[in-house]
């Protein structure tokens, strides 16, 4: 997670990213640096399988990704900017403006995966969310996200605009995963074939 001078407000996030989404939308990265990720991700979802992706932004390129391998991809993000551009680039998605503090979709899915999303949360709101997103799993379902190397707080960027991170402890993450009823199938800190990313990858358990 990248420092940044001045504190962000983790209460702005959302209102960050509906005020840069032009610019988002703009300068987000299309080469898909996060494809070794994706792959191990996918290797656990059936095929023609349905993915959520938490926080899509503008559903490239990651969601973009997914549906060119044939997934169903269901993409949600709390600002309603992110939602509307992704719904002119792939206008036959499935698009919602949702958040996932308080994510009650009445369905379950094949996998689910938040890039550049879950670590925008407190840490008190990781703690609520983690079994939030297992309710939303099938069971075998992956979950893929990116967190920070260790527990804490930082702060990055978006345009102009300083933006929250935190992230609980690898430790912690096995813990509450588990509770969730999750395994942790692979975490890797700062991944340096992966800008650079901390990523965390568990499947939802085999019903009995």
């Amino acid at each position: 997670m990248e420092n940044h001078p001045k504190r962000a407000d983790a209460r702005d996030t959302v209102r960050v990213y509906e005020g840069q989404a032009a610019f988002f939308d703009a300068t987000r990265p299309q080469v898909l640096f996060e494809k070794a990720w994706l792959d191990r991700f996918l290797a656990l979802v059936p095929e023609g399988g349905q993915v959520l992706d938490i926080g899509c932004g503008t559903g490239r390129p990651i969601a973009a990704y997914l549906r060119d391998k044939g997934m169903c991809v269901t993409g949600i993000d709390a600002a309603a900017p992110m939602i509307e551009r992704a719904r002119r680039h792939a206008p036959e998605g499935d698009w919602r403006v949702a958040d996932m503090r308080d994510l009650e979709l009445g369905q379950v899915f094949d996998g689910a995966l938040s890039w550049d999303a879950f670590f925008h949360l407190t840490a008190a709101e990781q703690r609520s969310v983690i079994p939030r997103l297992a309710r939303h799993l099938k069971p075998g379902a992956p979950l893929l996200l990116t967190v920070g190397p260790s527990a804490g707080e930082a702060f990055g960027h978006v345009g102009t605009d300083p933006v929250y991170h935190a992230s609980l402890s690898r430790d912690e993450y096995a813990t509450r995963l588990a509770e969730a009823g999750l395994s942790v199938v692979s975490f890797l800190a700062e991944d340096p074939d992966c800008d650079y990313h901390s990523v965390l990858l568990a499947r939802r358990d085999q019903a009995p």
